[in-house]
């Protein structure tokens, strides 16, 4: 997290207490009520305002070491940690709060926080994340009372976008907007699906854009997991990455992110909807706009065709997506034995040889 924001917190702990109070009280409640087997975690739990509703004994978590031994001190099992890189073992949490904390994730980051919280959850856990409706986004919101923090403020459609994005359903948002900046509240409750979590944010020059994830992947965690699918090898092969199935790596250091034209996983593309390609095209849209993408390269010929021209050949494309270019190229999957490796790296290579042109 912002290591300003968290060193304010940390130095002004009594001062910010004494202005506080618990907010959103009844949801927290409802969260826990609705919460699978595992941990109850309350993330930027702050003095532990909401340990009560989410008891007994929820694990807080903090980045600010006063705060915790305050929740600690309400009933809470503490952890001193960081939203974006959480202390959880994958799928071990039952479910998961967090009031105006994510608010301190730029919002560049907040996919990347959201895809590491989805990485902790138990597949169907649910979350409620309270954050703060507006249009603002770094250290100098007016009005702070607790100057140079970092405040990211969201509207609904964005926010519903990126959570998701990050592999969760039954998404809603719902809230109040303030009279000036940093008031106001939007609630957004979801459940952690077995779904592929989109690896996106700063620095992406070209997002991968696959049809839609395997059941294999979502579990794994990682697009285009299984032993025979040709993507790493003809990634490796082009240079765009130089690590095998880590995406993460791929986006941090090499700009390369990846998400899905359909989020929902199957056995097999036969058992989606013609309607899903059409809204998961207007996601993807506003995901490059919002990124800041240069290049959308969509994996597999069938999705883009039925989404957008269904003459397309593969290649660079005339229509931009989201303001990127486009670059379709054939599916990397084991089961299209017309495509070989060599090949589908070559057009992995000028995909991303566009980011300059």
């Amino acid at each position: 997290m912002d290591a300003t924001t968290v060193g304010i917190y940390r130095e002004q702990t009594d001062r910010w207490i004494a202005r506080r109070r618990a907010l959103d009280v009844r949801a927290a409640a409802a969260l826990r009520r609705a919460a699978q087997d595992g941990p109850v975690v309350d993330l930027g739990c702050g003095p532990g305002f909401h340990v009560d509703a989410l008891g007994p004994a929820p694990v807080v978590v903090d980045a600010a070491e006063p705060m915790v031994l305050r929740s600690v001190g309400v009933g809470g099992r503490g952890v001193v940690g960081d939203l974006e890189h959480l202390p959880f073992r994958a799928g071990s949490l039952g479910a998961a709060w967090a009031s105006r904390s994510y608010v301190h994730v730029p919002r560049a980051r907040l996919p990347l926080a959201l895809r590491e919280l989805h990485r902790a959850l138990r597949t169907g856990a649910p979350i409620a994340v309270t954050m703060i409706p507006g249009d603002h986004d770094g250290a100098d919101l007016p009005g702070d009372d607790f100057p140079g923090r970092w405040f990211a403020l969201w509207s609904s459609d964005d926010l519903r976008d990126v959570v998701e994005g990050a592999g969760f359903d039954a998404v809603s948002v719902a809230g109040t907007t303030g009279g000036r900046p940093g008031t106001g509240r939007l609630l957004v409750t979801a459940r952690r699906a077995r779904r592929l979590a989109d690896t996106v944010g700063p620095g992406m020059g070209l997002l991968v854009c696959g049809l839609n994830p395997s059941e294999y992947s979502a579990d794994a965690g990682v697009p285009y997991a299984r032993p025979g699918n040709r993507f790493w090898p003809a990634a490796l092969r082009a240079g765009i990455v130089t690590r095998d199935r880590d995406p993460l790596h791929a986006l941090t250091e090499h700009g390369v992110g990846f998400t899905d034209l359909v989020a929902r996983a199957t056995p097999a593309i036969t058992d989606l909807d013609r309607g899903e390609f059409a809204a998961g095209l207007a996601r993807v849209e506003r995901l490059a706009a919002r990124s800041g993408a240069r290049v959308v390269c969509f994996v597999g010929l069938a999705g883009y065709r039925e989404a957008v021209d269904r003459h397309a050949v593969a290649g660079p494309q005339p229509h931009p997506i989201g303001g990127a270019r486009a670059y379709v190229m054939p599916s990397t999957s084991g089961l299209n034995a017309r495509s070989r490796v060599p090949d589908l790296a070559e057009h992995l290579a000028a995909a991303a040889a566009l980011r300059g042109a």
